[in-house]
């Protein structure tokens, strides 16, 4: 089975599970596919994530996150959000599925080529595709930005057919010359020579340097599972601290539409959130370890009161991703995330590759205290968050979502749903949402839930002292999730967000 925020991807994913592929191969297909069609979240300008584990739950997280440049400019009053300047990191997932497609021949007997699984892709940025629904929301939503942005009127459009020529010449060098070409060959001459054009920091020997990373997975129970998810400099420490304050609340006792389901899941984001900005590169800073005990997420739960509503200093993050998962018919399942931060990167295409460039290097800050300031060769802090759950020592769950600040807070709520009250992947994706904190659209420190839940859901919030705004029922606020999860008898049942253009498809 594979998940994708995109029907296309999901079918590119789905054509090697049906030639016998491995769910690795799969992702990357999927993965190559959703580079071309969802251009406003991912892309080879961007950086992956990934988890993997076999049938016998030996997990793998692969980091596929580049680095800050070594010749770093000096900012006044703050790194730019977009442009050139906002170039600043630079792209891991081309070298990421060269990581992961190595992983694959030598553990799981992989036998794809790289060449092989960017077929689908090449095809459809040489062929064009029809703008998704997603893609022309964000399009519009930008509209009165877009016209002093890097090569991007040229390249992409709001309705009709969207082809990407460039990008497929780039995709087929590389299915041609591999993954390295784009940091070390002829590619990579062409993709530093158009940074240097648009003005971009990076240059040819920080391509160069770029390197996937592979490491252990942070690890929490949680009610008869075992729930991973990345170290740092990802957030994926925030998800794990929430379900372990989850744990000691015993959510199960609360009907999940409730103000009290909802009341305590948002407390325990507010905990948990009061840790996240000490999340940094591991190389560059200390990670607090203490963080996932028994006496500190005790503690944390003790903090929450059941009548009142803690205040939210938290500031906002933005960032947008797309979660692609899989499971092949070993079992062996893989989680994965990948991204060019906000909606549409930097908004800068270099040269003539048809790449659309990530502008993660704005998630750093220039508070020489922060654990998260800038420097160079640093990698920023990261909202990547893709998650799996293993079940007597197998993969039984994988999911992730889209949304920055929201990953952890959706997460969260996914996780009860499906843990806590046994609902299906379909019916725990279309439960309403809920989001805390400012949102690109809403300055306000309010929690936002979506509509479509009970009608007494937000007086009873605010009286226990929420500042509650409703939105949409299945707002794009909500973010863009998926599942897949094993069933009793070993089958297994998966889908994609309604809020989102894809769906599963699974492999008889």
């Amino acid at each position: 089975m594979i998940v994708s925020p995109h029907t296309a991807s999901a079918e590119a994913g789905a054509r090697v599970l049906r030639r016998g592929g491995n769910a690795i191969e799969a992702v990357i297909a999927a993965g190559a596919a959703l580079s071309v069609t969802y251009p406003h979240f991912c892309g080879l300008g961007g950086d992956a994530i990934w988890i993997v584990s076999d049938e016998a739950g030996a997990s793998e997280v692969f980091i596929g996150i580049g680095q800050a440049a070594q010749d770093i400019p000096q900012f006044g009053d703050g790194i730019p959000l977009r442009g050139p300047l906002s170039t600043l990191t630079a792209a891991c997932l081309v070298d990421s599925w060269d990581c992961v497609i190595n992983y694959s021949a030598t553990h799981w007997q992989g036998r794809e080529t790289l060449s092989d699984l960017l077929e689908h892709a090449i095809v459809l940025a040489d062929e064009g595709f029809d703008v998704s629904h997603s893609q022309a929301f964000w399009h519009d939503f930008r509209k009165n930005e877009v016209s002093g942005w890097h090569g991007f009127a040229s390249t992409f459009r709001s309705a009709g057919l969207q082809r990407q020529p460039a990008l497929a010449r780039t995709l087929q060098t590389i299915a041609e010359n591999g993954a390295r070409d784009f940091y070390e060959g002829a590619l990579a001459h062409r993709i530093a020579a158009g940074l240097k054009e648009a003005g971009s920091p990076l240059t040819a020997a920080d391509l160069a340097a770029v390197r996937t990373r592979c490491e252990k997975p942070w690890r929490l129970d949680y009610n008869g599972r075992t729930l991973l998810a990345p170290p740092p400099p990802a957030q994926g420490v925030t998800t794990l601290q929430i379900m372990g304050i989850l744990q000691y609340l015993e959510m199960a006792r609360f009907d999940p539409g409730s103000a009290d389901f909802y009341h305590h899941l948002v407390e325990a984001v507010k905990q948990a959130f009061v840790d996240r900005g000490s999340i940094a590169d591991p190389d560059f800073a200390t990670i607090p370890l203490e963080w996932l005990s028994d006496d500190c997420l005790r503690a944390k739960s003790q903090n929450i009161r059941p009548d009142h509503a803690l205040v939210w200093p938290q500031p906002f993050r933005h960032g947008d991703t797309a979660f692609i998962g899989a499971v092949d018919d070993k079992g062996r399942a893989v989680s994965m995330l990948q991204s060019i931060y906000f909606d549409w990167g930097s908004g800068v295409v270099v040269g003539d590759t048809g790449i659309l460039w990530q502008n993660r290097g704005a998630a750093f800050s220039l508070d020489p205290k922060s654990p998260n300031v800038l420097q160079p060769g640093k990698r920023p802090f990261y909202t990547l968050n893709p998650g799996m759950a293993l079940k007597a020592g197998r993969p039984d769950m994988v999911y992730g979502t889209q949304g920055a600040d929201g990953q952890p807070q959706t997460l969260s709520l996914l996780l009860s749903l499906l843990i806590d009250h046994d609902l299906s992947p379909h019916d725990a994706l279309s439960h309403p949402r809920f989001l805390l904190g400012k949102t690109f659209s809403d300055t306000n420190d309010s929690l936002k839930v979506e509509a479509g839940g009970s009608k007494t859901l937000e007086a009873e919030l605010a009286a226990r002292g929420h500042v509650v705004s409703m939105i949409d029922q299945l707002s794009p606020l909500g973010g863009q999730a998926g599942v897949i999860r094993r069933q009793p008898g070993g089958s297994w049942v998966g889908a994609h967000d309604p809020r989102s253009d894809g769906g599963a498809i699974g492999i008889s």
